[in-house]
């Protein structure tokens, strides 16, 4: 802070604030100067406003005064806490930062705007502007004029690539996937093919003039889908309370139930046009067969011919048909067609039905013929331990005798393989709760790693994004001191601005050194831990194996018991002592800052002011009553 109360004065000094030399921080600053300060810099900020800079000796007067002040200093957008208290009685900490926002509203002195932090957007923007101010300033050539891509840029002629322009032409590229993520396995076919068959991205395209674009097209792919799949998972995979894995999972059902839906009323559609086409060409088929005669009309007409044309020539007078015997022909006709047409639909229907009906008996016969050779296989082998068993009952005691000697000698070699088992089985037992416990100590320190690594993968993220602003920032700062002129001396802020940075760098030096420490004894605390965890539970196991048979045994075990149990209380004594230290060192903290409020200050301040108000009063009463009795 030493800096900043520096800057301040050296401030109020360049804009005419009668500050000593010796007065250096704003402790030392009286409310006086304070007002003189605020007042000073609201008039350069604001020309327009009326502000005294000297408190005159009435309490009244200088209280309105003090609401003026916090009244402009709220109007030009201060958003803390600011009323006349703030400068009658002033604390350091709300000083300090009432003057900190009125010197960043301070106009610059080359007439430009109020000083703003260059963020990117602001970069960009600056970087815009300049770009089309140096464009409108040079003279408009057309392409066509331009020969070889020569152009003049106002000091010297340049050479633009209008030689060499070519169409954006973008190529589809394969880049390995899945090898930056170091928890998701991949196959040794997959990374073969990777690290020997897979063209580089630059021999991909068929020509090398569109490696670029490709290249270009396929970073702005991935990074919209990222992007994407970014503000999907925080708008709606969040809300969701699944897994990463469960979401995508219930998004691709998803996706292939609204295809399947899809393709299914396509289906429908391109069913009902292909059944309405079908009804057009029944229609046009049936319209076709009314225009024309059945095969039995022809019949009929030819031989009605032959008779009228046999007639004819018979009698010599013409026979004549009338068109309702015609009809009523046709009409029986047709009803013997249908009634033939309608007994072999009642056929087909029968034949269809007896048809199901033997499918059906047929399934059940192929049912009842499979339990048949089940049953028959079981009675098959009852059969053969039946004979057996008959077989064997003309020697009946031989056998038995026989068959005793077989069990127990089947029961001796069982109790021998038992015994050599027990005798095998006790190291494997103990060589495979070495290797589970190994393997879990190992996965929980790979875990650790893993876990180490990704938070420094995302340091490093996040130091690489700084380092880039950091970057521009840098030389927007060089454009900027380039173009400022060289003759106002700036020794002061550029001395006082290197001790703050040489301050920064060794704060910055003390905060790692600190961090790795404190890191370094969290990891030996982490180790220890589950050192003691593990050791104390193979102690509870090897103890506990033994504490059934000895009663020494069994008060080890309990002492033991006893013994973690005392250690963990221990040390969450430890971190309970621990937790008041470091809440006895906030209220420390907290004691020095009201402490450098100067409270009892401003509390003797306030009752010489609240004295001086009741004597004015007072006396103001005694004027009054002096005139209202005269």
């Amino acid at each position: 802070m030493e800096e900043v109360d520096g800057i301040i004065a050296h401030t109020l000094r360049s804009i005419g604030c009668d500050v000593e030399d010796e007065v250096e921080a704003v402790a030392q600053f009286s409310t006086e100067l304070v007002v003189e300060g605020v007042a000073r810099c609201l008039r350069v900020i604001n020309p327009d406003l009326d502000l005294p800079y000297k408190l005159p000796p009435s309490m009244s007067a200088r209280f309105r005064i003090g609401t003026s002040l916090a009244s402009a200093v709220q109007d030009i957008g201060y958003r803390g806490e600011v009323g006349y208290q703030t400068f009658l009685y002033s604390s350091e900490a709300d000083i300090r930062r009432v003057f900190i926002f009125l010197i960043e509203k301070l106009p610059k002195e080359a007439s430009q705007g109020v000083e703003e932090s260059l963020g990117a957007s602001a970069l960009l923007r600056k970087s815009i502007s300049a770009e089309l101010m140096r464009r409108i300033s040079l003279p408009w050539t057309p392409n066509y004029c331009k020969r070889n891509g020569v152009c003049w840029r106002g000091d010297t002629w340049h050479r633009e690539a209008y030689s060499d322009v070519h169409s954006f032409r973008s190529t589809p590229l394969a880049i390995p996937e899945g090898l930056e993520d170091l928890t998701t396995p991949i196959s040794k076919e997959t990374r073969c093919y990777f690290s020997k068959h897979m063209p580089y991205a630059q021999h991909q395209p068929k020509s090398s003039r569109d490696v670029a674009a490709s290249l270009l097209a396929s970073n702005e792919g991935q990074l919209s889908a990222h992007h994407e799949w970014e503000n999907e998972w925080n708008t709606l995979g969040m809300y969701s309370r699944l897994p990463v894995e469960g979401y995508k999972k219930k998004k691709k059902e998803k996706l292939l139930q609204k295809i399947s839906d899809q393709i299914s009323q396509s289906v429908k559609v391109a069913e009902s046009s292909n059944k309405e086409m079908l009804q057009s060409l029944s229609a046009i088929r049936t319209a076709g067969t009314k225009t024309k005669a059945s095969r039995f009309t022809h019949i009929e007409k030819l031989q009605f011919a032959q008779d009228e044309e046999n007639a004819v020539s018979q009698v010599g007078t013409p026979v004549v048909h009338s068109e309702e015997d015609t009809q009523k022909k046709r009409e029986e006709e047709t009803e013997e067609l249908r009634k033939t047409l309608a007994q072999v639909t009642a056929n087909l229907d029968r034949l269809r039905i007896q048809s199901k009906k033997f499918k059906e008996k047929s399934i059940l016969m192929e049912e009842e013929i499979g339990n048949l050779e089940e049953s028959q296989a079981a009675m098959k082998e009852e059969y053969k331990v039946k004979k057996k068993t008959l077989d064997l009952l003309p020697n009946a005691e031989k056998n038995i005798t026989d068959m005793q000697g077989l069990v127990e000698a089947s029961s001796e070699r069982l109790l021998s393989l038992k015994a050599q088992w027990e005798k095998r089985r006790q190291p494997l037992i103990a060589q495979y709760e070495e290797l589970k416990h190994l393997a879990q100590s190992q996965m929980s320190e790979s875990q650790q790693q893993l876990e180490e690594i990704q938070e420094l993968r995302e340091r490093m993220k996040q130091m690489a994004a700084d380092t880039r602003t950091k970057e521009e920032v840098y030389k927007q700062l060089v454009i900027e001191y380039e173009k400022m002129a060289k003759d106002v001396n700036r020794s002061a802020y550029t001395r006082r601005i290197l001790e703050i940075v040489s301050n920064i760098k060794k704060q910055k030096l003390s905060i790692d050194q600190v961090l790795l420490d404190t890191r370094s004894l969290q990891k030996d605390i982490n180790q220890l831990t589950g050192k003691l965890d593990r050791t104390f539970t193979v102690t509870d196991e090897l103890i506990f194996k033994d504490a059934k048979k000895e009663e020494a045994v069994r008060k080890a075990y309990k002492y033991l018991a006893a013994l973690h149990e005392n250690c963990s209380m221990l040390m969450k004594t430890v971190e309970d002592t621990g937790v008041i230290m470091r809440e006895i060192r906030d209220l420390e903290d907290q004691v020095s800052a009201e402490g450098k409020k100067k409270t009892t200050a401003n509390l003797e301040k306030i009752s010489r002011d609240l004295h001086e108000m009741k004597k004015e009063n007072s006396q103001l009463m005694a004027k009054y009553k002096k005139n209202h009795n005269s």
